[in-house]
C-alpha cells in the first residue's frame, strides 16, 4: 500500500474525483521495488529476497532497483495537468518540486544540493532518490527523506556476479549514499521532519496544502484496481512476458543468420538492448534499464516501431526521432541519440551479408512481391 496507493489517487484525479494531492508515507515492513523497465532476474537476487520474505514491488516509474523500509519518508505528488504549478517537462519538474526536500533537509542542518537529473546530494552522496512518471491526466513525483539506511541490506537484495563483488557493492553505497542519521549523528522526531516537509512544500511551490485522509473512492479504485495489477504476475514480469523468448536467451546463435543478442549501455542511466537479429537487421527488441521515458507505456510502442529495422545509424535515429515526436515522448536520462548508440551495439554480435544474399531479402520467385 507504502508503495502503490499513490496510484490509486492518480486515477481519482484524473476521474476528477479529487483535487491534486501530496500524500506522505511510511513502509510498514520492509520491500524491494523494481523500476518499471528493468527485468526482475537481471537486477534482483530473487532468491534472497523470497528467503528473507522481502516482497518485490514493480513501481510504475522509472529509475533502478531498491531496498525500501520504515527508515524513509516517502513524498507522493499526483498533480492534474490543469495545475499550473507542476512543470510538465521531467528535467524541470524534478528541479522544481526537489526544492523542498533540499529545504527540508537544509532546516534539519544537512546542507543539501539538487544534482540534475532526479537526485538530493549531501557532501557529495545522495541522499534522496526520486522518480516521474505520467498515468492519464495526471504528473507523479515520488521521493524520499532517507533517516537511515541498512547498507548491507540494499546490497543483499541485488543481483551480483559473486560475493567478492556484493562486498564492493555494498561498500561503494556506504561512500556514495547517505542519511539523515550519518549526517546529523542523530534523526530528529517524525512529525518534525513532516511539518517541515510540508511547510516547505507550500513555500516553494507557493500552494496551500488542506490535511486529508484517504477518500472512499480512492481506498475503492486501490482495492479493487490498483492493488490486483500490482500482485499480478503479469506486472511484476512485465518486459520478460512482453518478450519471452529473448528474456530466456543471451547472445545466442538460433539459426543460420539468426541471433539473441543483449548488450548494455551506460548514458546518465543504464539501458539494456535484448534483440533476435537476422543478419544486420532487428527481428524483435526488449528495451530495459532504470531510465525514465514519459508515458511509461511508450516502450513497447517503440519496440515495434523498431522490428525490421536494419542497423543503420541514421535509419535507427530517424526512427526513434519520428517516434518521440509522433508520441510526445520525454526520454529524461536517455536521449534519443545514446539510446542508439545502444542499439547500435548490436551490431558487434551480427552476421554480416552483402544485400544480394541478405537472409531478409525479398527472394527471386518471379512474382514481385511474394516473400516465403
Amino acid at each position: 500500500m507504502a508503495q502503490t496507493f499513490y496510484e490509486a489517487v492518480a486515477v481519482a484525479v484524473d476521474r476528477a474525483l479529487v483535487p491534486s494531492t501530496l500524500l506522505f508515507v511510511q513502509p510498514s515492513k520492509p520491500y524491494v521495488c523494481l523500476g518499471c523497465h528493468q527485468q526482475m532476474e537481471k537486477e534482483l537476487d530473487t532468491e534472497y529476497c523470497r528467503g528473507h520474505g522481502l516482497p518485490i514491488i514493480r513501481r510504475s516509474q522509472g529509475g533502478g532497483a531498491t531496498y525500501l523500509n520504515s527508515e524513509q519518508l516517502f513524498y507522493q505528488i499526483v498533480a492534474s495537468d490543469s495545475s499550473e504549478v507542476i512543470p510538465k517537462k521531467v528535467e524541470a519538474l524534478f528541479e522544481k518540486v526537489l526544492a523542498a526536500p533540499i529545504q527540508t533537509y537544509q532546516r534539519l542542518g544537512v546542507e543539501a544540493t539538487f544534482k540534475p537529473l532526479n537526485d538530493v546530494m549531501a557532501g557529495g552522496r545522495k541522499i534522496s532518490g526520486n522518480g516521474a512518471g505520467k498515468l492519464g491526466s495526471t504528473t507523479i513525483l515520488v521521493g524520499n527523506i532517507i533517516m537511515d539506511l541498512d547498507y548491507d541490506s540494499m546490497a543483499a537484495v541485488l543481483r551480483v556476479p559473486d560475493e567478492k563483488f556484493r562486498d564492493k557493492m555494498a561498500k561503494s553505497m556506504r561512500e556514495w549514499v547517505t542519511s539523515l542519521k550519518r549526517e546529523l549523528g542523530h534523526v530528529p522526531p517524525i512529525d518534525e521532519i513532516k511539518k517541515i516537509l510540508r511547510d516547505s512544500f507550500e513555500e516553494t511551490l507557493g500552494v496551500a496544502l488542506n490535511p486529508s485522509q484517504p477518500t472512499e473512492a480512492e481506498v475503492e479504485i486501490w482495492e479493487n484496481e490498483t492493488k490486483p495489477k500490482h500482485l499480478s504476475q503479469e506486472w511484476l514480469l512485465m518486459p520478460e512476458l512482453r518478450h519471452t523468448a529473448l528474456a530466456e536467451e543471451r547472445a545466442v546463435k538460433v539459426a543460420d543468420g539468426v541471433k539473441v543478442i543483449e548488450v548494455a549501455h551506460k548514458a546518465k542511466k543504464l539501458v539494456r538492448i535484448t534483440a533476435e537479429t537476422i543478419g544486420d537487421r532487428i527481428l524483435s527488441v526488449m528495451i530495459t534499464g532504470d531510465f525514465f521515458i514519459v508515458p511509461e507505456d511508450a516502450v513497447p510502442k517503440l519496440e515495434a516501431a523498431l522490428r525490421g529495422a536494419m542497423l543503420n545509424r541514421s535509419e535507427l535515429e530517424a526512427i526513434v526521432r519520428k517516434f518521440v515526436l509522433e508520441n510526445k515522448v520525454q526520454m529524461a536520462g536517455l536521449d534519443p541519440e545514446e539510446l542508439v548508440t545502444a542499439i547500435m551495439k548490436l551490431s558487434e554480435h551480427t552476421e554480416k551479408y552483402p544485400p544480394d544474399i541478405h537472409p531478409y531479402a525479398e527472394p527471386d520467385t518471379g512474382k514481385p512481391g511474394n516473400r516465403s
